[in-house]
């Protein structure tokens, strides 16, 4: 019997890690994997054989625990729509909210959805549609017409309405007259240059652990975890939280098989601060969907110049020669990912002359580069390869600099780490910060 048992149900592997001393001094005891068995019609078959593999690496026994968690990823991951007014404010801010709660945009749209905005979305059969719009008592128009236009979707996921809140009771009434189940958060946009994501992030995951199946058998985990089931980036972004906490502004690379997604916790320097034209939220999570060392290596061998190479052909290397193949595909998606993440200083040409200004996330004052994932947490040299990552300072983008250390999530556990981070973010922490493994002397 363990304290704690946290189960991760990914794409293509499903693992469970057993924590002991939750109270007191917190260890990782033992993990088990198993692959998803989405092909089999119940990922809980997965789960009952991982719970197996770790009873064994264990010693024998029952792998049972008072405390159960779960997050998940399987069958693509929470798919979400966003609509909002405009890119450059309140449909920015509902991107914020949707990515930093672990969802999967698959459909943005900026102004009035359009009837083939509608057939698009029919298609997606996105898993949860946020809709946001106008500053607290702004715009009214727009959103209001958006919702009516929403009503004659053959879909009917549940609804997210962050937008004006003096819309409130007019939305909700529109889409529910209509047959969606709606939800309400405050206003990721309530002002000019202010962002509010984060009531909206808590809401999707609770409406992703408790309305949503994504995968068959889920529900079966949820009933095993005994309550509910975060989306994976979701959890890497709160260890990720907790992490900087103790060690400072930091980036998270989660560098994956068919994805890489960044994490960043970090707030703009004051030379960047001074000429940051728009706003961004402290913790912040992109995902690069053609981003991966696997499902989509083709795409990673093209940003290397050899769109002729041939791919890998099995998730794990076995070779000396996939191995190194692995690890070229990695750094360039590291690389690629976190430069798309970062923000950047351009100059604009007015009537008095140029002038510097500096858009999106300002990632130069970071203490710490911190890799996850399969590919950084099981090839050789990672810690070398996120350390190539950092940028002297002065470039266009506003990357890591020199002074930044690189670290390793050696255990694979940041996302165990962030699903039980709520109930215990003291050990959570403490079991992150154990995990990440450095050079010597860093």
């Amino acid at each position: 019997m363990f304290d704690v048992l946290v189960a991760e149900i990914g794409s293509t592997m499903t693992k469970v890690h057993a924590f002991d001393g939750m109270d007191g001094s917190p260890r990782l005891v033992a993990q088990g994997f198993a692959p998803t068995t989405v092909d089999e019609g119940d990922v809980m078959i997965g789960l009952e054989r991982a719970l197996a593999d770790l009873s064994r690496a264990a010693g024998g026994g029952v792998a049972d625990a008072p405390r159960r968690y779960a997050n998940s990823s399987a069958a693509g991951g929470l798919r979400m729509s966003a609509h909002g007014l405009t890119y450059d404010m309140t449909l920015r801010a509902a991107r914020e909210a949707c990515l930093g709660a672990g969802a999967v945009l698959r459909y943005v749209t900026a102004g009035r959805i359009t009837d083939r905005d509608l057939r698009h979305l029919d298609k997606e059969g996105p898993k949860i549609i946020l809709l946001a719009g106008g500053v607290d008592f702004g715009e009214a128009g727009i959103v209001c017409e958006n919702a009516v236009q929403l009503t004659r979707l053959a879909c009917r996921p549940p609804v997210v309405y962050a937008g004006n809140a003096a819309l409130t009771e007019e939305i909700v009434a529109i889409l529910s007259d209509a047959g969606f189940t709606v939800f309400t958060a405050p206003n990721v946009y309530p002002r000019v240059d202010e962002l509010n994501p984060e009531p909206v992030r808590a809401l999707v995951r609770e409406i992703f652990s408790h309305h949503i199946i994504t995968a068959p058998g889920l529900d079966s985990v949820r009933q095993w975890s005994q309550g509910e089931i975060l989306p994976t980036p979701g959890a890497v972004l709160i260890a990720a939280e907790l992490v900087a906490r103790e060690l400072g502004p930091l980036v998270v690379l989660d560098v994956g098989g068919a994805t890489t997604d960044v994490h960043s916790v970090t707030d703009p320097t004051p030379e960047i601060a001074a000429i940051l034209v728009d706003p961004v939220p402290r913790s912040r999570r992109t995902v690069e969907g053609d981003l991966g060392v696997f499902r989509n290596a083709r795409n990673v061998l093209e940003l290397l110049g050899q769109p002729n190479a041939e791919p890998p052909q099995r998730a794990v290397p076995v070779t000396a020669a996939e191995t190194d193949l692995f690890c070229r595909l990695a750094r360039k998606a590291a690389e690629t990912g976190l430069e798309r993440h970062a923000g950047e200083v351009r100059s604009l040409y007015t009537v008095t002359g140029p002038k510097r200004i500096a858009q999106g996330t300002d990632l130069t004052g970071v203490s710490w580069i911190i890799g996850t994932g399969g590919p950084l947490t099981r090839l050789p040299g990672a810690v070398q390869l996120l350390e190539s990552l950092r940028r002297p300072e002065g470039g266009a983008r506003l990357l890591p600099g020199l002074g930044a250390r690189a670290a390793v999530d050696r255990d694979y556990i940041l996302s165990a780490c962030g699903t039980m981070g709520v109930d215990y973010p003291a050990a959570a922490c403490h079991l992150a910060l154990s995990s990440l493994q450095r050079n010597a002397g860093g």
